[in-house]
């Protein structure tokens, strides 16, 4: 993938499978990718060249609305920021993932409560903003979590936490998606954090000419 103007890709050569239930750090530092790859993988952009396919599919090959609905369908997404609706509540967030699932509509709102008890949120009722920084993220993983996903994208999930939150945070993240038998891809700038993961992939710096072969990682 390259930028527009940009005199060189932020990455290649890139190769990687997650199967079911896996776990995968995707580790560099500022600039290298990490969050580029996560958007690749999600269909959120398309790459230059190569193939990202999700459960059997080609995901850059289906357009519009239907890239949407397949990514609602098979995607979860964990954000740094988290990016809850502060209008809505904790129940609400997540039922509004579930609205893009394959979930029956019928079982929407137990399987909301569900994820949510299973993650320690009681406070269904309550706004992001009366939730404490923890809190939301067990309601972002809930949300991932709705759709009964095969895939789950962390986009450096821990950043803003000091090491014994971002630990336990962790903790919760890689619990639940072996819980649920999602492939895990998760961005940290923390060489630290990727002991906790099954396979490390490498992202180089974009100065550095190596980039294909660093940003390898195997099957």
């Amino acid at each position: 993938f390259s930028y527009e103007g940009a005199d060189r890709p932020v990455f290649q050569d890139v190769s990687l499978t997650a199967l079911p239930g896996s776990t995968t750090a995707i580790v560099g530092s500022t600039g290298s990718g990490k969050s580029t790859l996560l958007h690749v993988s999600a269909g959120l952009i398309d790459p230059a060249q190569g193939v990202v396919e999700v459960d059997g599919v080609d995901i850059h090959r289906l357009r519009g609305a239907a890239r949407d609905t397949f990514r609602g369908a098979r995607i979860g997404m964990i954000f740094q920021t988290f990016q809850l609706l502060d209008g809505l509540s904790a129940l609400e967030n997540v039922l509004l993932a579930l609205m893009f699932s394959p979930v029956p509509p019928r079982e929407h709102d137990g399987r909301a409560r569900a994820l949510l008890d299973e993650l320690g949120i009681a406070r269904h009722g309550a706004r992001p903003g009366q939730l404490s920084v923890g809190q939301q993220q067990r309601v972002a993983v809930a949300r991932a979590l709705a759709c009964r996903p095969r895939l789950v994208l962390a986009d450096e999930p821990t950043a803003a936490l000091d090491p014994a939150r971002a630990a336990a945070a962790m903790d919760l993240i890689l619990g639940a998606c072996h819980r649920h038998g999602a492939a895990l891809l998760c961005t940290s700038h923390d060489p630290a954090m990727a002991h906790r993961f099954e396979r490390r992939l490498d992202l180089p710096d974009l100065g550095e000419p190596e980039r294909g072969e660093r940003g390898r990682g195997g099957a």
